[in-house]
């Protein structure tokens, strides 16, 4: 098995050029919105209310009258259509998802499919409040750049109405002269198809996620669709992972909140197109800032985590889904990091060795 030293900190030191801060700031924009599931609650009325509220919902469209109905749907697709490319599709597709299995025998016709869609889909500012913790990988199409340069996709978690954290992607080119160009985003979001799978934790399926094959990376938008990520996806640390037969794949480690409680789950995608996301597993999945090697370490998949809300660990598993081991590799040394101490994501491989960026909880929560 390969060893993996306990570094000593840097110091740091005049003219000290291991850093080269870049001119791109990006911020966040309050028009970017998209369309995610909702599902209305049940009313706790006992028999006063003994049929669902979808279907009741549906019913109330259903006896519309055909003038009512085209003015509703005008409505809709009037104050929406220039804002969300996929809005038919969106609308349809909630209808078969949530409205159909309520009313199923009941003959209806498109216009009222994609009106009984409209009550079950919000528009969500996702990134209203902050836009920030990106992650950054080789893009899978390098065609078409300047000898030298790469192309990046970057993940950010971007932080909206309610503080709840969906995750986004940006691109552009790194040249070879250090420079940094990012492309501009695309102002219409686009939501994606959503689908169960089995796997994942006892309690939930895995989710997949399948986008256009025509859209631009900036549109695509991973909101929470579970139960247990209701309450935020946060903080993706995404690799370009290579295994020993030389087949590469993204995957990225992120923390669903559900309001209560976290836990890390797993992201995995070839092409940017279909994503699937399944909860880790194991006694230490339960925490946050879990970040994987971007290949396996004597035989085994790597990860640093901070279980245990203090020290970062370095953690092995013959699964990627289960985590039941680790140890301590890094502790709280400087006072600006006396609370705690975490991984700024995944490690990077260079001619030394792995490179470990660290951040630090200090006095007054101050993060350094």
């Amino acid at each position: 098995m390969e060893r993996l030293e306990k570094p000593e900190p840097m110091a740091a030191t005049e003219g000290n050029t291991l850093l080269q801060p870049l001119e791109q700031v990006l911020c966040p924009d309050p028009s970017r919105v998209a369309l995610r599931p909702f599902t209305p609650a049940e009313n706790d009325g006992g028999d006063a209310f003994p049929r669902p509220r979808v279907e009741r919902i549906a019913e109330r469209v259903l006896s519309l009258g055909q003038e009512e109905l085209a003015g509703e749907l005008a409505r809709i697709m009037g104050g929406l259509f220039d804002r969300h490319g996929d809005l038919e599709r969106v609308l349809l597709g909630r209808f078969h998802d949530l409205a159909e299995p309520a009313i199923s025998g009941r003959e209806t016709t498109r216009e009222q499919k994609l009106v009984i869609g409209g009550y079950f889909v919000e528009e969500y500012s996702l990134e209203s409040a902050a836009l920030f913790n990106p992650s950054a990988v080789l893009h899978p199409d390098q065609s078409g750049i300047p000898a030298g340069s790469v192309r990046l996709v970057l993940s950010l978690r971007g932080v909206g109405e309610g503080h709840v954290s969906s995750i986004s992607f940006r691109t552009g080119v790194f040249g070879s002269n250090g420079s940094l160009s990012l492309d501009e985003p695309t102002r219409r979001p686009a939501s994606p198809l959503i689908e169960a799978i089995p796997g994942g934790a006892p309690d939930d399926p895995g989710t997949r996620l399948q986008f256009g094959e025509d859209l631009d990376l900036s549109q695509l938008v991973i909101f929470p669709v579970t139960y247990r990520q209701r309450g935020g996806l946060e903080d993706l640390r995404l690799v370009r992972f290579t295994d020993e037969d030389g087949h590469a794949t993204y995957l990225g480690t992120y923390t669903a909140f559900s309001g209560e409680r976290i836990r890390q789950e797993l992201m995995r995608t070839d092409d940017f197109r279909t994503f699937e996301m399944n909860a880790l597993q194991g006694p230490l999945s339960e925490t946050k800032g879990m970040a994987l090697f971007s290949r396996r370490v004597g035989g085994q998949f790597a990860m640093l985590g901070r279980h245990d809300h203090e020290n970062i660990w370095l953690l092995f598993s013959r699964e990627l889904y289960r985590w039941d081991a680790g140890e301590i590799l890094l502790r709280p040394r400087w006072p600006w990091e006396f609370i705690q101490i975490g991984n700024c994501g995944p490690p990077i491989e260079i001619d030394e060795g792995w490179l470990v960026l660290t951040h630090g909880v200090g006095t007054f929560m101050t993060y350094c």
